[in-house]
C-alpha cells in the first residue's frame, strides 16, 4: 500500500466529508491524486445509489423556502430510509442545500427537474450523489411544488416541528396593500391545513366523481328509508362531507367558532379589502 501523507488525506476529508478510512483508500488507489480520489469517492456514492435503488425511502425532511421578496415561495421533501440518517448533520446540509435549488429550478413542480437544477455550476444530482456516499443510505426528493404571486398575492407556509409535514397556501387580495397585511393569517392557514387535512379548497374544487360516488354511499346506507326522505338525508351528510374536506367550510384549528372562510374574510376586511383562498399543498413523510 503506498504511503499517503496524513495532511493529504485530512485535505480530501474536508473536501468531501468522507471517513478518513475511506479517503486514504480512494488515495491510495489513485496514487495520491486528490482529484481522482474525490471522483472516486463520488462513483462510490453513484453505485451506492444504484445498489439501493429499490429501497423504500419512508423517512426523511420537508423543507420550505421564500424568497427575499416573499413572492416564491418552495416545498419539498427530501427522503431516506431510516430516521437516524434523516437526523444526520450530512443530510441536514443536504436538505438545507435543496432549498436553494428549489427556487432556482424552471418547473414549478416535480423532483426530476430539481436534480437536474445548478447552483454556483453545481448540479443538486452531484448534492445528492455525496449525501448518499457520506451516508450509505438512498436519499431522493420526494414531492416538490413552487408558488409565485403577484403584488396582491401572498404565500403562507407551515412546517411542523418534526420536519415531516408541512403546508402552503396562496392567498389572493383585491389589492397589494391588503395582500401585505395577510401574511400573518396566511401562515395560520397553512398550519390549519397542515393539522387538518382537507381535501381541497371548496366543493368546486372536489372532482365531480368522487361528490357522485358520496352521494352514492349515502343513498345505498339510506335505502331501507322511506323515498321523499332519503335526498334530505344524502344532502345532509354531503353538507358534512364538504365541512370536513373542504379548506374553506372547516372550523378553523386556532378558534373553532369559525371557519377559515371567516377567519379569512375578517382578516381582509381588517385592512380594508376582500381575499380568497386560490390553491394549497400539503406534504407529509411517511
Amino acid at each position: 500500500m503506498a504511503e499517503i501523507a496524513a495532511s493529504v488525506v485530512m485535505k480530501l476529508r474536508k473536501m468531501s466529508g468522507q471517513g478518513m478510512m475511506d479517503c486514504k483508500k480512494a488515495l491510495v488507489e489513485t496514487g495520491g491524486d486528490i482529484e481522482e480520489a474525490m471522483a472516486l469517492l463520488r462513483k462510490k456514492g453513484l453505485a451506492t445509489l444504484a445498489k439501493r435503488a429499490g429501497r423504500e425511502t419512508t423517512e426523511g425532511r420537508l423543507v420550505c423556502k421564500k424568497d427575499a421578496e416573499g413572492k416564491t415561495a418552495a416545498m419539498a421533501t427530501l427522503c431516506c430510509e431510516t430516521d437516524f440518517v434523516a437526523k444526520s448533520d450530512d443530510f441536514i446540509a443536504a436538505a438545507d442545500a435543496l432549498g436553494e435549488y428549489m427556487l432556482a429550478c424552471d418547473s414549478d413542480e416535480g423532483a426530476e427537474g430539481i436534480v437536474e437544477t445548478a447552483v454556483d455550476g453545481r448540479k443538486f444530482s452531484e448534492v445528492l450523489t455525496e449525501a448518499v456516499s457520506k451516508t450509505g443510505e438512498k436519499i431522493e426528493v420526494g414531492d416538490f411544488t413552487k408558488y409565485s404571486v403577484p403584488d396582491a398575492g401572498v404565500i403562507g407556509t407551515y412546517v411542523h416541528f418534526n420536519n415531516k409535514v408541512g403546508a402552503m397556501v396562496q392567498l389572493e387580495a383585491d389589492t397589494g396593500e391588503v395582500a401585505k397585511s395577510l401574511s400573518s393569517v396566511a401562515s395560520d392557514i397553512a398550519m390549519h391545513i397542515t393539522a387538518i387535512k382537507p381535501v381541497a379548497v371548496d366543493s368546486d374544487s372536489i372532482d365531480p366523481a368522487i361528490i357522485e360516488r358520496e352521494k352514492e354511499i349515502a343513498a345505498e346506507q339510506m335505502k331501507n328509508k322511506p323515498a321523499n326522505i332519503i335526498d334530505k338525508i344524502v344532502e345532509g351528510k354531503m353538507k358534512k362531507f364538504f365541512k370536513e374536506n373542504c379548506l374553506v367550510e372547516q372550523p378553523f384549528v386556532k378558534d373553532d367558532s369559525k371557519t377559515v372562510a371567516e377567519v379569512l374574510a375578517g382578516a381582509a376586511k381588517q385592512a380594508g379589502g376582500e381575499a380568497k383562498i386560490k390553491k394549497f399543498i400539503r406534504f407529509e413523510i411517511g
